[in-house]
């Protein structure tokens, strides 16, 4: 009898997933990316928040891919700060479009400049002028990161900080990948591999997690959708941990100041070095 009763909850429950699946899988991208911001949302402020805030706060500063609803929430940072200019790859990506100028809208009635650039080419902003560098869920879609993280310690003052938040691939679509070795990015950094490098591709094909990831389609539409990354940036070029991260912002100049996990992402303060 029990395993009768057992049977049937099984049956509804995979019932129930298809279900859940299917319309997850007739959503429009940005909605689904919204829902997976409010799972992120609803879970706790992360622990030792209030340190990030003090080193930020009434500062002004750059986000790198935003804005994004983790720091009004998980970690509020938006609300503390002084001002925040945004860098985004074009005026139109798979997450949001704005026009160049003044329409970085970051928190309520908040508004800092827009402006289009890689992440590892911010050669239209000058040296040291920044107090602060945000980065969430950005750095994954970049090619070559240690160049990106040498552009955000140029770009910031003597003392500046540095948030960079990176997704734990526990809860996401990359879980079947290995995390990424710094061997590799340094080989990327000193190749000077660009946005156009698709040497991940194979192992994403194989191992991305469509079930986890519907939005992208099939596999020839994800497929596909890869093989255009340099216009829609998609891709998840490598995978990190904490360890990674901390030798990451070390390479770049950077000190650790306080470190977290979530089940969904990792998160790092750092200041950079004088």
């Amino acid at each position: 009898m029990l395993s009768r009763i057992k049977r049937i909850r099984v049956q509804n429950h995979q019932r129930f997933q298809l279900v859940k699946n299917k319309i997850k899988s007739l959503l429009p991208h940005y909605v689904f990316e919204a829902l997976s911001t409010l799972k992120r949302i609803i879970s706790k402020k992360i622990p030792n928040s209030k340190i990030y805030i003090n080193h930020i706060a009434n500062k002004k500063g750059i986000e790198i891919g935003g804005p994004t609803p983790l720091f009004r929430h998980s970690l509020p940072l938006y609300k503390e700060i002084k001002s925040l200019d945004g860098v985004n790859f074009s005026n139109s990506t798979i997450w949001k479009g704005d026009n160049k100028g003044l329409t970085f809208n970051y928190f309520k009635n908040k508004m800092g400049n827009q402006i289009f650039a890689e992440a590892t080419d911010l050669t239209e902003i000058e040296n040291d002028r920044y107090d602060f560098c945000l980065s969430s869920n950005c750095l994954e879609h970049v090619a070559n990161p240690l160049k990106a993280l040498n552009e955000w310690n140029r770009i910031l003052k003597t003392n500046g900080v540095l948030v960079l938040i990176l997704p734990n691939k526990i809860n996401n679509f990359d879980h079947n990948r290995p995390t990424t070795s710094f061997e590799h990015l340094l080989e990327d950094y000193n190749n000077n591999t660009n946005e156009y490098d698709l040497a991940c591709l194979n192992e994403v094909l194989e191992l991305h997690d469509l079930s986890m990831d519907l939005p992208a389609g099939n596999f020839e539409n994800f497929k596909q959708r890869c093989l255009d990354n340099y216009d829609n940036r998609g891709l998840h070029h490598h995978v990190f941990d904490l360890d990674l991260m901390e030798k990451m912002i070390k390479f770049a100049g950077f000190n650790c100041v306080q470190k977290n996990q979530t089940t969904m992402d990792f998160f790092i303060l750092a200041t950079k070095n004088n």
